[in-house]
């Protein structure tokens, strides 16, 4: 591919993003003409229409979102490339770009950096740590490599892997006034009574929370929804509610000091499947493929470990322990 053509798909991304070409014109810093210029041979040797105008601005046709989504991932890959060739030393080079939920940056995010940190200092890790809608969103659009998701069909076109299957616990501060002191277990009708502060219903975890309080005809009594992970935890710290968790919520807050009471539910299976999604190995980067078996191995000692709970094998991976 010539680099004209390179920088007309980096224009045209760049519209798409922008919404307009005066705003993608104003970001680039190149005038609106010579910008519908680019975008005119571009479709011109597409041979289709790329965009939608209107007086609101444009949006990308079939055609052209196929278009962006290849073009965000060839513009990233050469990036990297060229990173890689420019760089003076012959070691493991690149970026990675990995998406992460908040509660599993909380139980795996410190101990991937290190490791890939420590073997291959030459990759640079990019994790991105947010809600699961927005890392599904990321990942669907080639900015991500890697992600990791609460459902095995979130994303098309991309390699599925389960990895992980985490419990899910009544979580209380030690001195709570809410949760049954004495026990280990906890019923969905107990919990359901407890003042919950749960993440909002955007939120996949909620979604299998509510889902259990329903079949059994049950309301929750929700009086906070938060989906920032610190600010949740510091409320129930607080004594302010409970939540329902993975034992990730509580893996960083042991750390820092704070003491922590985790129900299991005797009346239900509360789990939550995590899956690996990355692109296709013929579309991989060397870097990115070792961060995946850095990240299997993350998971194979974290699930061995004998002094953390709450977290089993994939069925994929189970075979490993047997």
């Amino acid at each position: 591919m010539r680099a004209m053509d390179i920088r007309q798909l980096r224009y045209f991304t760049a519209i798409v993003d922008a919404g307009s070409l005066s705003r993608a014109s104003k970001r680039l810093h190149i005038a609106q003409p010579a910008l519908s210029q680019q975008l005119a041979k571009l479709e011109d040797q597409v041979g289709k229409p790329l965009l939608h105008r209107s007086s609101k601005g444009v949006e990308p046709t079939e055609n052209g979102l196929a278009l962006y989504h290849h073009a965000r991932l060839i513009i990233r890959q050469l990036d990297q490339a060229l990173s890689i060739a420019r760089s003076e030393s012959a070691a493991m080079q690149g970026m990675v770009s990995i998406g992460l939920p908040a509660t599993t940056v909380a139980t795996i995010g410190l101990e991937i950096v290190r490791r890939v940190r420590r073997k291959y200092p030459g990759v640079l890790l990019n994790v991105v740590e947010a809600m699961s809608g927005h890392i599904q969103h990321m990942v669907s659009r080639n900015e991500l490599d890697l992600a990791i998701l609460f459902n095995g069909d979130a994303v098309e076109d991309l390699t599925v892997e389960p990895i992980l299957v985490e419990e899910l616990f009544l979580i209380a501060a030690a001195d709570s006034p809410f949760a049954p002191a004495g026990r280990e277990t906890v019923t969905v009708r107990e919990a359901a009574a407890m003042p919950l502060i749960l993440p909002t219903s955007a939120h996949g975890l909620r979604k299998r929370i509510e889902l259990a309080f329903e079949s059994r005809a049950l309301k929750a009594n929700v009086v906070a929804e938060i989906d920032s992970l610190s600010l949740l935890m510091d409320c129930v710290g607080e004594n302010i509610g409970v939540t329902i968790k993975p034992a990730g919520a509580i893996l960083m807050e042991k750390a820092r000091g704070r003491r922590w009471r985790r129900l299991s539910f005797s009346d239900a299976q509360l789990r939550r499947s995590n899956y690996l999604y990355s692109l296709p190995p013929e579309r991989l980067s060397p870097a990115a493929t070792l961060v995946i078996e850095e990240l299997r191995a993350t998971v194979r000692d974290l699930v061995a470990d004998p002094a953390i709970s709450g977290f089993e094998p994939a069925p994929a991976m189970a075979e490993a322990f047997a």
